[in-house]
């Protein structure tokens, strides 16, 4: 279904992703997300992860996992840009808010370990008294959901701040 989707010269890529998102079977359905192209697809997840619709945001958390997780498998470089694109969109001086950043990176993590390795401080350092402490309070619960997720996966990760979990 997707890939006749895809071919509809006709339709935006973000129309047509949105519907990969829309989608019932969404998570049984997920590896087909790799038929899009990489860079629009990870630009426009972005974008969906501050959806006010619940379930398109759920579902682009799992798609940026899932497309992130399978690029650092090639290029850990490339994965790791797009965890700082996320950093930066929780600072206060990227002019972003940052709705999605903390729940896609720890999805990211709970993927991919070696980036779990490298980037769980960051999320931990959002709840915690310090320079990087989100004063927002709903990003602060994003992080929080964020932790969680990381938490079922790499539970040693997030002892320090299990408490607040």
């Amino acid at each position: 279904m997707i890939l006749a989707l895809y071919q509809h010269p006709m339709r935006s890529f973000r129309k047509q992703l949105l519907q990969f998102l829309e989608q019932e079977d969404f998570e049984k359905n997920l590896t087909l997300i790799y038929k899009f192209p990489t860079q629009k697809t990870i630009n426009a997840l972005f974008a969906f992860l501050c959806s006010p619709d619940k379930k398109i945001k759920k579902n682009a958390t799992i798609a940026m996992g899932e497309v992130v997780s399978k690029i650092a498998e090639t290029d850990m470089d490339y994965a790791r840009d797009i965890m700082r694109r996320f950093l930066w969109s929780l600072n206060e001086e990227s002019g972003w808010i940052g709705w999605g950043s903390a729940e896609a990176m720890a999805e990211i993590m709970a993927r991919n370990k070696e980036l779990a390795q490298e980037y769980y401080k960051f999320l931990i350092s959002y709840i915690s008294e310090g320079d990087n402490y989100l004063l927002f309070e709903d990003l602060r619960e994003e992080v929080i959901l964020g932790l969680k997720r990381l938490s079922q996966v790499h539970p040693h990760l997030v002892n320090e701040v299990s408490h607040l979990l």
